[in-house]
């Protein structure tokens, strides 16, 4: 049992680790704020696959994968990455090392609500659950009954969470060794990479509503 729930800690990890939107964002916010703001962003998103996890539990979580529930969230999903790209690449040039004007500083909770947007706006987030975590769920539940499934359930959060501590623990002590040019460039490159993802969502919003009204 150990052995399996340590399993579902490194698939936690492992469903992380590719670089998407939660990541960059991640990056981004602990180089212009410190380890609290890079990790909440992860903390958002967490939160986002919490709702998720629930939504499946109830049977609820299917009704987002309709065409129409999936336009609205590749819409947002687009409108939400490109102004938090614009913004990166906009406090670019203002970016500091030392942490001397805290006024300017956004806060832990702003971040965990950015992360929490981009991970509720993104369909191939809520595709992975309810296609891959819920028919998993599923066959957990048969099988091991309630109670054990969601202890896996748990160890994949763990894991989850194990990923974006090392990601904000590395940020905020990789910055402290850059210089102010290396840290506009690695903040413009995460702007760069937001507005991309930003405008794929948008491709795919507009394929959404072509598929929807043609």
């Amino acid at each position: 049992m150990i052995a399996i729930f340590f399993s579902y800690i490194l698939l936690g990890i492992s469903l992380s680790a590719p670089v998407g939107p939660i990541n960059v964002a991640q990056i981004n916010k602990g180089i212009k704020n410190g380890f609290w703001n890079a990790w909440f962003v992860g903390i958002g998103a967490m939160f986002a696959d919490i709702i998720m996890m629930l939504l499946i539990y109830l049977g609820v979580a299917t009704y987002l994968t309709h065409p129409m529930a999936k336009l609205i969230m590749w819409t947002f999903g687009f409108f939400t990455l490109i102004y938090l790209g614009y913004e990166s690449i906009k406090d670019a040039s203002n970016v500091k090392i030392e942490e001397k004007n805290e006024k300017s500083k956004e806060s832990p909770f702003q971040s965990l609500f950015s992360g929490f947007l981009i991970a509720m706006s993104n369909p191939l987030n809520i595709i992975f659950w309810v296609g891959i975590y819920g028919s998993a769920l599923t066959q957990s539940i048969n099988t091991i009954g309630k109670q054990q499934a969601l202890w896996y359930s748990g160890a994949i959060f763990l894991g989850i969470m194990l990923w974006d501590l090392t990601v904000a623990t590395t940020v905020h002590f990789g910055r402290k060794r850059l210089n102010p040019h290396g840290l506009r460039w690695i903040m413009i490159i995460a702007g760069i990479c937001l507005i991309g993802f930003g405008l794929n969502f948008g491709y795919q919003a507009m394929q959404s509503f072509l598929y929807l009204f043609r």
